[in-house]
């Protein structure tokens, strides 16, 4: 973090101090709108939840050692106090930014895997200079200016998601923090409903490569066409990446062992390395043809882009997380989010890995699909009839009623069960599941499946209830 007088925060937020006996008090860690993240010599950002007011924990912030609040109204500690605390996060963000003129901003967006794409360049681009990411999956109006401010001296490299719920969304972001470097992955389902279409998605996403300097680097995924098409939106270099086109970053012979870990050889102009995932999943070749664009388009060889995607790890929760318990039950939590696409995706890597073993999907609802919402769950659940999968548990509403139905009818002879919420899920998995079982859990983050696989692949967690 910058360290920053509250009196200069006053300044760059256009805000006033308020029970603040010494403006000179500096802040020296992020910012954080979670009073219980506070780290000492922090700033809470007080904004309104969907159950609760921020300015209510506004004591409890500045006790966990928060040097003031960022705050719509004086809250009887040391504050901020400004017309609009969002707009004003934003304005700190920007400031902290200028602080570094070195930095370089790496920004990515895309339908799905932005997360595990971050976390793969952020362990590449070490090899040219300092980098820092995004934190877990902050990619919004809110998160993205918070993970602005844990920019320090001397960092080279902001690698920072940037996420979108409609049009404008992604140019407000990149107004915040100005890329040089806009990397779009794909355009897929995620959100459909929100956004009314595809192509509507893929007009916001390209605004990313819109706000790109004449000198920047435009990356762009030459497998999807709705990406490909974004080149003439930008002045910028434009380097590609792909495996099944002539891309400028192309990934050969990619082959998948039993764990579901894809090998392939990298390979970018005249040169090529391999590289051998430590991730679970063959849609990940595809987040690390996106990484290595990144970094070969800064400068890094690929010898060393390959050596480094080999020793890259898997860094967020419930995304392909797989565990491997005493019984030889293998879990794999990929729960954080789900749509279409990403359905699709590990039902694939589920195949990889099943090798003769029984196979379990605890699938919930995919949210935020609109109008399509119920077609989808039925294209889905077909998928799973044809998936080799062994035993469905889904959980949720009519959507995944409505998958659970196309499931059994496309194949009478998968098992199906219903369940009503993650505890329900829960009960039903220890029931069925046995040992040596593969299971896949996965659905929108609001259903809370995390809960699920995490409790499942405790090892008592099929005993602690029998």
């Amino acid at each position: 973090m910058i360290p920053l007088s509250l009196g200069a925060v006053a300044a760059a937020v256009g805000g006033r101090l308020c029970d603040v006996p010494d403006p000179s008090v500096l802040m020296t860690a992020p910012a954080v709108v979670d009073s219980r993240t506070v780290e000492p010599g922090g700033l809470f950002a007080a904004l309104p939840g969907e159950h609760a007011d921020g300015h209510a924990f506004a004591a409890n912030a500045v006790k966990a050692g928060a040097v003031a609040v960022l705050a719509a109204r004086p809250v009887g500690v040391p504050a901020v106090v400004v017309d609009d605390v969002l707009d004003a996060l934003a304005a700190l963000a920007r400031t902290v930014l200028a602080a570094v003129p070195e930095a370089t901003v790496i920004g990515l967006t895309g339908s799905a895997g932005k997360t595990s794409t971050k976390d793969l360049i952020a362990q590449v681009l070490p090899e040219l200079g300092p980098t820092i990411a995004t934190v877990k999956s902050f990619n919004g109006e809110i998160g993205m200016p918070l993970a602005v401010t844990h920019l320090d001296q001397g960092v080279h490299y902001i690698v920072l998601e940037m996420g979108a719920r409609g049009i404008g969304h992604i140019t407000h972001l990149t107004r915040i923090a100005p890329p040089v470097v806009g990397l779009v992955l794909n355009v897929g389902t995620a959100h459909v409903g929100e956004f009314g279409g595809r192509e509507q998605i893929a007009q916001a996403k390209g605004e990313l490569v819109e706000a790109l300097p004449a000198d920047g680097l435009a990356i762009l995924n030459a497998d999807d066409p709705l990406v490909a098409g974004m080149a003439p939106r930008t002045a910028a270099r434009v380097l590609t990446f792909g495996i099944d086109t002539d891309a400028d970053v192309r990934a050969l012979d990619v082959a998948v062992d039993p764990s579901g870990r894809a090998s392939f050889t990298l390979a970018a102009a005249d040169a090529k390395a391999r590289v051998e995932l430590s991730l679970h999943g063959v849609h990940h070749v595809s987040n690390a043809l996106a990484a290595a664009a990144v970094a070969i388009g800064l400068g890094t060889s690929v010898e060393t882009t390959a050596a480094a995607l080999s020793r890259a790890v898997l860094v967020a929760s419930g995304r392909m997380e797989v565990t491997d318990r005493p019984d030889g039950i293998r879990i794999i939590n990929d729960a954080f989010n789900a749509n279409p696409d990403s359905m699709k995706a590990a039902f694939t890597a589920l195949a990889a890995m099943k090798d003769g073993r029984r196979t379990i999907a605890i699938l919930g609802e995919m949210k935020e699909l609109g109008a399509e919402g119920a077609e989808e769950h039925r294209q889905v659940g077909r998928l799973v009839a044809t998936a080799g999968i062994d035993v469905l548990i889904a959980v949720g509403g009519d959507d995944a009623q409505v998958m659970a139905e196309a499931a059994q009818q496309d194949n009478p002879q998968l098992k199906v069960v219903r369940a009503s919420d993650r505890d329900h899920a829960l009960t039903l998995a220890r029931d069925l599941i046995q040992p040596g079982d593969i299971v896949l859990v996965k659905g929108s983050h609001s259903v809370e499946l995390e809960h699920t696989a995490e409790r499942l692949a405790q090892p008592d967690a099929l005993a602690s209830d029998r």
